[in-house]
């Protein structure tokens, strides 16, 4: 089985800004159009058996976190009148959208109140460790997911990531501009690691060390010394980790400990037991639902809504994805 995982939210609203000018329309329609022929070319590339839709919930990171994401509210206090009216109105065609794929395809469609769409993508293949995933979308958090059965595609550059390498839409490995060499494949173990050291700037996760070398000196132990020391957990993993360092508040911090919280927050795989078994109550929910029928005529009439004359030329092609429900 291979299975399409779809970060839904992520490719819908990064696909609008791809088109310039101010036709709401059009941005609407093509962030659709990206979104359906991204699915579909994955589909037929890595000859798919089933595709998962994931939405957004409130995060229970908030909870456990105060600052959670909180400079994204900021940044939605801080649009113009015009911008806020956009926006409105991609998230009302976005929930149409999420409707039409409920209610019209044999697609698993998923959200959770409590869980993003991070946490029930890395949950699905954690269900299905025996299956083949990949994963739509251009957030760069999912590389910590990469493995012999995990890939990543990105529909807006039109880039697949495995690990063994970067491939673009022809299947070429990508050349690296200063080597001249093939891109070497993400190590998602280091990303991981040098994430919950570094903090996520995007999600206001605050750094473990600020200000930490990657490369240590001679006086001083970096985050290479210390991650290739991280099973034996010997002096360079315990010189860097017992570091004390104080914010600009005054306010004291063990580096071991800021760590320990971002690596719950930032780790794919950490969530706490309860989140789980909510994500897993939800899965089962979705699969077990009854099957539609007529899914090309539905994607057909959905198509002609938002005037997607290119997708609505391959029916046939887009129906065998939505109509393919779980096994």
């Amino acid at each position: 089985m291979t299975h399409i995982l779809v970060d839904t939210t992520n490719m819908f609203f990064r696909a609008k800004h791809v088109v310039r000018g101010d036709d709401l329309d059009t941005k609407v329609g093509m962030a659709m159009h990206i979104m359906f022929t991204s699915v579909n070319k994955v589909w037929r590339d890595f000859a798919g058996s089933h595709v998962v839709f994931c939405f957004e919930g409130r995060s229970w990171r908030k909870d456990e976190y105060e600052p959670y994401k909180r400079n994204r509210q900021e940044k939605r206090d801080a649009l113009t009148a015009k911008e806020q009216k956009e926006e409105e109105y991609f998230f009302e065609k976005f929930g149409e959208f999420q409707t039409f794929l409920s209610e019209k395809t044999n697609c698993s469609v998923l959200q959770n109140k409590d869980c993003e769409a991070d946490d029930m993508i890395a949950r699905w293949i954690q269900l299905h460790p025996e299956d083949k995933h990949v994963i739509v979308s251009s957030d760069s958090d999912f590389y910590q997911l990469i493995s012999d059965n995990v890939d990543i595609y990105n529909g807006i550059t039109d880039t697949t990531i495995t690990n063994e390498g970067y491939y673009d839409g022809k299947g070429k490995s990508i050349i690296d501009k200063k080597t001249g060499q093939p891109k070497e494949a993400p190590n998602p173990r280091w990303l991981l690691f040098e994430k919950c050291m570094r903090g996520d700037t995007s999600d206001n996760i605050f750094s473990a060390y600020p200000g930490v070398r990657t490369k240590g000196t001679k006086n001083k132990v970096g985050l290479l010394e210390a991650f290739d020391d991280r099973n034996k957990q010997g002096y360079n993993w315990n010189n860097l980790m017992l570091q004390r360092w104080t914010d600009h508040n005054g306010e004291e911090h063990k580096v071991i400990d800021d760590y320990e919280r971002n690596k719950k927050l930032i780790d794919l795989k950490e969530q706490p037991d309860w989140v789980k078994t909510g994500m897993d109550a939800t899965i089962t929910e979705t699969v077990q639902r009854d099957k539609i029928s007529q899914v090309g005529i539905h994607f057909m009439k959905f198509c002609g809504k938002y005037n997607l004359d290119r997708v609505g030329q391959q029916v046939q092609d887009h129906a065998l994805y939505l109509n393919a429900g779980y096994n």
